[in-house]
């Protein structure tokens, strides 16, 4: 399943490569491309809690899932 998740504090190549790394640990990631110019984290993943764990750990590092 893929996901596309709107977020909002993301603004440079640092906020790109924490938000991957992150997500990356996330057992059941497969993917992930984060665009800080979008503003967006693309996610692939086995299920569906997976992205759900992935919104939970972008907020914990102090960013905003807007959609």
């Amino acid at each position: 399943m893929n996901a596309t998740l709107n977020i909002e504090g993301m603004r440079c190549k640092s906020c790109e490569m924490l938000l991957t790394d992150v997500i990356a640990e996330i057992t059941g990631a497969q993917k992930v491309s984060a665009d800080s110019k979008k503003g967006t984290v693309t996610i692939t993943a086995a299920d569906p809690g997976t992205i759900e764990e992935a919104k939970k750990a972008i907020v914990k590092e102090g960013y905003k899932v807007v959609g």
